[in-house]
């Protein structure tokens, strides 16, 4: 599968599509002066402890008093307080925690109270980011996040990541990572570790341990509320997580960006540091790569699919739900055999759909599907299985239930950043802005659809479109001596005549049959 990342630079953000054959799966939005992302690290205050809910608020710097559960102190918390202690009261103990004597693990089913007091320093990590009125949800289980292995301090726990699946792999980086682990830290190798070399094992190992080592001497003077260590760019992030042999092109149209990604490539893939490829083009980068029409095309309530079918999703403030809809394009003749083979193979594009949209939208919280009622048990499970492997692609933790008794299925999907909302209606000329419609960039794919429809399906090769003058002499002039009109009648074998109608509004069209007679969907 190839890959690619168009990055798209403004004065105030940067934008980052990834692709899968062209596809849009993923969006990203950094703003340039954007603070409090997942994995920074802050030297906090604790400012109020909430027995009720077995948390307290940090002060971390934030409008918002950052959210710290007792669940999310990690079991070393102990040692951590310690830890500050020493440093910020002069008594500097190793960074590398040789002779550091470790506190015990914290009981699972104690009390806030019982660790955090009222003005204490503590040491964070953002794990969410503020979310609406919400600030960040924090953590005190410390991690470094490396492109192979994950450095964890006050540990001896070495695991692998549990998407490699060969067990003789994972004994022979298990036995790698022993070996060259710093003691007093706990590793998790990546998946991306697959098949790598002991030398760039332990290479992405000794820069995380000099990322431990600067924040052990911010410690030394640092006050809170303090950012003492922060994570790297979203770009920089992507790159780290997904970067492999599919990548063939990285688009971007800043040159200062285009150095900064070489400069990181060369650290951790240096023979990928010639697919990053600054773009001149004229037109803006995500109309040149088609990012800007997918967004349209995608972001909306209704999400149209190839085969004539589309989705509804809608936002609560519970969960997030999406209905599917056959789209009356599929054909219903030859009794409930066919009916039911329809409504599978509808359900299994929606099942790859679904996926992709959730990781688009970087849609989080519970998800619940409505796909169409099917009565065989073997083709609810085989659309059970079609959504967990289209989710396997999804880097977030998400969890799947299988169909239930109503054909609903159930997701819980992690939710660590702000979900991804576009706007992708405009003003409509029709009623002076007062009301609106789909965005026009989809128009003319819409009425080919529909004539596509009316050919192939209801066999019409006779045809009428009136439309806005507008659009009228869009079509019929068109560009480069061919109208979209004659490019119409030779790829579909008819006849059609384009004519217009003041009267219509800008987005208004209907088709006749050669009798003048209006045809529908």
């Amino acid at each position: 599968m190839n890959s690619e990342l168009v990055i798209n630079s403004t004065a105030g953000e940067v934008n980052i599509a990834l692709l899968e054959e062209k596809r849009l799966v993923e969006l990203n939005s950094e703003k340039k002066d954007q603070s409090f992302q997942v994995g920074d690290i802050y030297l906090g205050r604790v400012k109020k402890l909430i027995p009720s809910l077995n948390a307290a608020f940090v002060d971390v710097g934030h409008e918002k008093d950052a959210f710290l559960h007792y669940l999310d102190l990690g079991p070393q918390v102990q040692s951590l307080l310690k830890l500050i202690r020493l440093t910020t009261t002069g008594k500097n103990p190793d960074p590398l925690l040789n002779g550091f004597q470790t506190e015990q693990d914290i009981n699972k089913g104690g009390k806030i109270t019982q660790v955090l007091s009222p003005n204490q320093w503590v040491l964070v990590q953002v794990a969410k980011e503020p979310i609406s009125s919400k600030g960040p949800r924090i953590t005190s289980e410390i991690s470094l996040a490396g492109r192979f292995v994950v450095l964890v301090p006050f540990s001896e726990m070495v695991s692998i990541s549990q998407k490699i699946k060969s067990a003789e792999e994972r004994q022979r980086l298990k036995r790698l990572a022993m070996s060259i682990k710093p003691k007093g830290f706990g590793i998790i190798v990546r998946t991306v570790a697959d098949g790598k070399k002991v030398a760039e094992l332990d290479k992405d190992i000794q820069d995380l341990v000099s990322k431990w080592k600067s924040i052990f001497n911010m410690l030394l003077t640092a006050k809170p509320p303090q950012k003492i260590l922060g994570e790297l760019n979203r770009t920089s992030t992507i790159l780290r997580d997904l970067l492999n042999a599919n990548f063939n092109a990285i688009h971007v149209n800043e040159p200062s960006l285009v150095e900064e990604i070489k400069s990181y490539i060369t650290n951790i893939a240096p023979e990928q540091v010639d697919i990053v490829k600054l773009y001149k083009g004229k037109l803006p980068i995500f109309e040149q790569f088609g990012v800007e029409k997918q967004i349209k095309s995608a972001f909306g309530k209704t999400v149209t699919m190839a085969n004539g079918s589309y989705l509804i999703v809608e936002h609560t403030e519970a969960m997030h739900v999406i209905d599917v809809n056959s789209g009356g394009r599929v054909k219903g003749e030859g009794g409930d055999t066919n009916q039911e083979n329809n409504a599978l193979q509808v359900n299994l594009d929606a099942a790859a759909e679904v996926a992709r949209q959730l990781r688009m939208r970087d849609m989080g919280g519970i998800i619940v599907v409505d796909f169409i009622d099917m009565h065989n048990a073997q083709n609810r499970k085989a659309l059970f299985e079609r959504l967990k492997t289209e989710m396997k692609k999804d880097r977030a933790k998400h969890t799947i239930l299988p169909p239930s008794k109503f054909g609903l299925i159930q997701i819980t999907r992690q939710r660590v950043r702000p979900e991804t909302n576009i706007t992708t209606v405009e003003k409509c000329p029709a009623c002076d802005g007062t009301g609106e419609i789909k965005a026009s960039i989809l128009l003319i794919d819409e009425i080919e659809n529909n004539l596509r429809y009316f050919v192939q399906e209801q066999n019409e090769h006779d045809l009428s479109l009136v439309v806005h003058p507008y659009i009228e002499a869009y079509l019929n002039k068109g560009f480069f001596f061919k109208s979209i009109t004659s490019k119409w009648k030779k790829k579909y074998r008819m006849k059609l005549k384009v004519t217009s109608n003041s009267a219509y509004h800008i987005m208004e069209y209907h088709f006749f049959n050669k009798n003048v007679e209006e045809i529908k969907i």
